[in-house]
């Protein structure tokens, strides 16, 4: 009896230092965020909805750097995939083309201290970013760089949510085929791209590139009007509840979690009494424990108002869009849920241009021919142990 009463005061001990890092934490980071907002540019864009279809174009574009590759990524596995990768960038650092590499630490926690040496030994420079610190470890282990960056030259850059590895060119068998978006950019919109990328290097490495103009080349002038959207866990939430207040006609949301925050859920609601039209398309698989179960209790009250949900069963979703009047599609590396909102580094792009709106509602109409609507009836009585999961889920949903 004594162990056991032990044991319980020392997790409630424990859960209080954790939330009293994790306020705190928070609190720091906030004061610390400034809000800077990227103009309207013109830029090509290119859509990759298959890894089968970046990566070879992605590879073939490192190929043929010049002058600098910078990338960042949240994860690179340690397989096939990442060797091919990993091989190329040592080879154009030793052709003498500048390499700059960063990746999440915990994201890429798997990278071995060998690979890591042999990138560092052919000329790369390579940094972890969000590498967890005192005085709020717990919070800073939570707040992850979630953005997919990469550009050659300054003139062609990649963003979306691919990551690299097996997984995403239909490797998994159990998630496979893999199912995401990927945006290649020429034009104006480089410029934002690299000045972030550079953001994120001087915050991992302490070296200052911004103001060297060789990385910023003149850019033309692309066909399509947009904005990159920078966020790191303030703000993303103020500009998800506009782009939903402001919809009259309808809503499309594609994600691998939906897991919203209360704003953003009674602006949904909202949108729904407005008799907007919402669709939802979510996997059908989870690749997550309890991700699933932490959206029905959202997805319930918006079926009850006739909101659309749909699951895709041709493998694994992770696509990032949402489409408001058929006249603004956000596109990029966040989630529908509250760690990329309130959390992560994310980075995404509001295209406003009816002919790239079009080439992606082609595309979500091809996943919404392998996917099965969600009806109330299927989560309106749950289990008692789906219901417990949901319990659970919903007290972790901001880390999930």
């Amino acid at each position: 009896m004594k162990i056991s009463l032990l044991i319980i005061i020392a997790l409630i001990v424990l859960f209080f230092f954790l939330y009293i890092d994790f306020y705190f934490g928070r609190k720091h980071q906030l004061k610390k965020i400034n809000r800077h907002n990227h103009p309207f540019r013109y830029t090509d864009f290119t859509i990759y909805c298959n890894g089968n279809d970046l990566f070879p174009e992605l590879f073939s574009t490192l190929k043929h750097a010049k002058h600098h590759i910078h990338i960042l990524f949240y994860t690179v596995k340690t397989d096939s995939i990442s060797n091919e990768f990993f091989a190329l960038l040592r080879e154009k650092a030793k052709e003498g083309v500048e390499v700059r590499l960063v990746l999440d630490w915990l994201g890429s926690l798997k990278i071995r201290k060998k690979i890591i040496n042999e990138l560092k030994g052919a000329g790369i420079e390579f940094y972890f970013c969000h590498i967890p610190k005192l005085p709020f470890f717990f919070y800073s282990l939570q707040v992850r760089n979630h953005r997919k960056i990469a550009i050659v030259d300054g003139k062609i850059g990649f963003m979306g949510g691919f990551n690299i590895g097996k997984d995403y060119i239909n490797a998994n068998l159990k998630l496979s085929p893999w199912r995401d978006c990927h945006i290649k950019m020429t034009g104006e919109g480089l410029d934002d791209l690299q000045r972030e990328f550079l953001k994120d290097w001087l915050g991992a490495s302490k070296i200052n590139l911004l103001q060297n103009q060789i990385y910023f080349p003149s850019q033309p002038k692309g066909a399509s009007r947009h904005q990159l959207i920078a966020s790191k866990g303030k703000y993303l939430e103020e500009i998800l509840s506009h782009l939903i207040r402001n919809a009259k006609k309808s809503i499309i949301i594609c994600t691998p979690y939906f897991i919203p925050t209360k704003q953003i859920m009674k602006e949904l609601l909202f949108a729904l009494d407005r008799n907007v039209e919402i669709m939802i398309l979510l996997p059908n698989n989870a690749d997550h424990i309890l991700v699933k179960e932490a959206s029905f209790s959202y997805l319930r009250k918006l079926l009850v108002k006739n909101a659309d949900v749909f699951q895709y069963t041709h493998g694994f979703f992770h696509s990032k869009i949402t489409i408001v009047d058929d006249e603004i599609c956000f596109v990029g590396s966040s989630n529908f849920d509250k760690r990329s909102i309130l959390l992560n580094h994310e980075l995404n792009c509001s295209v406003y241009d009816k002919k790239f709106i079009g080439e992606m509602k082609k595309q979500i109409q091809n996943d919404l021919s392998v996917s099965n609507p969600l009806l109330l009836a299927d989560i309106e009585k749950p289990t008692i142990w789906t219901l417990l999961k949901e319990k659970i889920a919903h007290v972790f949903s901001s880390f999930l």
